[in-house]
């Protein structure tokens, strides 16, 4: 069975007709042509699709799309102003917070949304005081970014990458 949607992708409005069952990470990759999210476990364990979905972090590959209608997508690729690259992606690249890369979209747009729920107050696991504000520490750092995997190990670039990016 077939379903027409609209996302609004990196800015972008697109229509497109879906299969009911496609995810929002193959609707994207296959029939829209953005590649900024990679596939990686398929099961929602690894962070490699990790977008922004409506404003909040979300791993595409466990989403399905039909039920996405109306949604707004940022990926990597939209988070920059035209050249300005987003403090995020400026950090990672003068931390060399990355390897050979393929996790980096998911890392960079996980630590976006993980940043603007320090700001909203949102406490983790290893949250010192959760009535007070969050402290971003490295290991509150690593709580939050723990659902996305980097099989080069580059996680102290990672996180001193965030750390630089949140001052």
């Amino acid at each position: 069975m077939r379903a027409q949607i609209s996302l609004t992708v990196d800015g972008h409005t697109r229509e497109v007709g879906v299969d009911t069952r496609a995810t929002l990470l193959d609707v994207l990759r296959e029939q829209l042509g953005v590649t900024s999210p990679k596939k990686g476990c398929d099961h929602g364990q690894c962070g490699s699709c990790t977008v922004l979905l409506d404003g909040r972090r979300a791993t595409l590959c466990l989403a399905l799309a039909v039920a996405h209608d109306g949604a707004t997508i940022v990926t990597a690729d939209g988070l920059a102003d035209g050249d300005d690259l987003h403090p995020v992606q400026q950090a990672f690249l003068e931390h060399d917070g990355f390897q050979c890369g393929y996790c980096t979209p998911g890392q960079i747009c996980s630590a976006v949304g993980m940043l603007e729920e320090v700001k909203a107050g949102a406490p983790s696991h290893v949250t010192a005081d959760l009535t007070g504000s969050v402290e971003l520490t490295d290991d509150e750092i690593r709580e939050r970014m723990s659902g996305n995997l980097c099989r080069c190990g580059a996680y102290p670039h990672i996180v001193a990458a965030i750390a630089e990016a949140a001052r």
